[in-house]
């Protein structure tokens, strides 16, 4: 790098670090006020509210950084074309890109920053900031309702199609893990009844492995006819051949939004076999978390030209029409991932045509500015 490379990061970066702090801190003071009462509602303790929001705050990072990337680079070719430093670069021969090329680097690495951030720090935020506050719940529950009644789900129906195996439970705790009037069918590749287990209680097995059910009997059924060959009654019965994940079978309880990158992808990875129709706004939502890592790219291409608009125009017009492009981005991405959650765009081009549509415009915006 050159000298007015290290200038123009430094001054940028200056702006970048006051912005990005500014938008964490605003966005944390919003997330306080609206989950503190509930918080104190649980009766938590201040280490708790203290972890909670210390947890919470890392998965901001990812949506921060672009929008502070926007407004840092708005204000800091903005100044730095008020004071005609740009002009006398480009007086000097240098071109639009060439003035700007530390920004570019910039601009990759915080994509790729963006997608690290993405499949490892904010994951991990998302699942135990949303722990934390479940265990509070479920703590405070338990004191007042008593736990038999804590975190239970009515009415939880799974189909394993790769295995053959139907379950449905009555009821089932996510506090103790534990399921409630158990009705496991497994299927012939006809998709007709072999065997059902009935129980009045399940959970997994040690470890993980298996599942243990409890008084019940097992039945064994005609597949042509459907009518009863056997029953075998059971005080406690294993069967370490049924692997099924509870987490899985409760997925969709979730909004995509609530789930983070890690899981999105099990989900999809698991579930792409059976083809779900439930599964489509979830895959639009792991591609939107990977096509978030051209946004950097995105920002700068939009920012740049109307930043460094003619001296005789008001700046701030300038970055009212980068502002404006930019919501569009947002108007764009909502209206593809809505038609993509519908089935009428495949999910990975239903998360990629807003970026590629932004991308071009922005291409075209920065050449006439060159």
């Amino acid at each position: 790098m050159n000298l007015l490379d290290r200038h123009l990061l430094r001054e940028w970066l200056k702006i970048f670090g006051l912005v990005l702090v500014a938008t964490l801190g605003l966005l944390l003071l919003q997330a306080m006020y609206d989950e503190f009462a509930d918080l104190l509602e649980q009766q938590a303790k201040i280490l708790d509210v203290v972890v909670y929001f210390a947890v919470t705050l890392p998965g901001f990072l990812a949506f921060v950084l672009p929008l502070a990337l926007l407004l840092s680079l708005l204000y800091t070719l903005g100044h730095l074309h008020r004071n005609n430093e740009i002009t006398a670069q480009r007086a000097a021969g240098l071109g639009l890109l060439r003035i700007t090329r530390p920004l570019w680097v910039v601009g990759v690495l915080l994509g790729l920053l963006v997608g690290w951030l993405n499949a490892s720090i904010v994951p991990w935020s998302v699942e135990e900031s949303r722990s934390i506050l479940q265990n509070l719940k479920f703590r405070h529950a338990a004191r007042v309702e008593g736990a038999s009644s804590v975190g239970v789900r009515a009415d939880v129906a799974f189909d394993n199609q790769r295995q053959g195996r139907m379950w449905f439970f009555n009821r089932y705790s996510v506090l103790t893990n534990r399921g409630y009037g158990v009705t496991v069918s497994e299927l012939d590749h006809h998709r007709h009844e072999t065997t059902r287990l009935l129980a009045r209680e399940a959970r997994r097995g040690p470890g993980g492995h298996g599942w243990v059910f409890f008084d019940g009997q097992e039945i064994w059924l005609d597949p042509a006819t459907g009518g009863v060959i056997r029953p075998l009654p059971f005080t406690e019965k294993d069967e370490p051949r049924f692997n099924e994940d509870p987490s899985l079978m409760l997925v969709f309880d979730l909004k995509p939004a609530d789930l983070s990158f890690n899981e999105l992808e099990r989900i999809i990875t698991y579930f792409a076999v059976e083809d779900n129709p439930k599964l489509t706004i979830y895959a639009v939502r792991y591609y939107g978390l990977l096509a978030d890592t051209m946004v950097p790219l995105i920002v700068i291409l939009l920012a740049v030209p109307f930043a460094v608009t003619g001296v005789r125009v008001n700046p701030a017009v300038g970055a009212s029409k980068s502002l404006g492009l930019f919501a569009l981005y947002f108007l764009l991405v909502k209206t593809s991932y809505t038609c993509g959650g519908l089935g009428l765009v495949d999910p990975l081009w239903a998360a990629l045509l807003p970026n590629f549509v932004m991308l071009a415009l922005g291409g075209i915006v920065f050449a006439r500015a060159r």
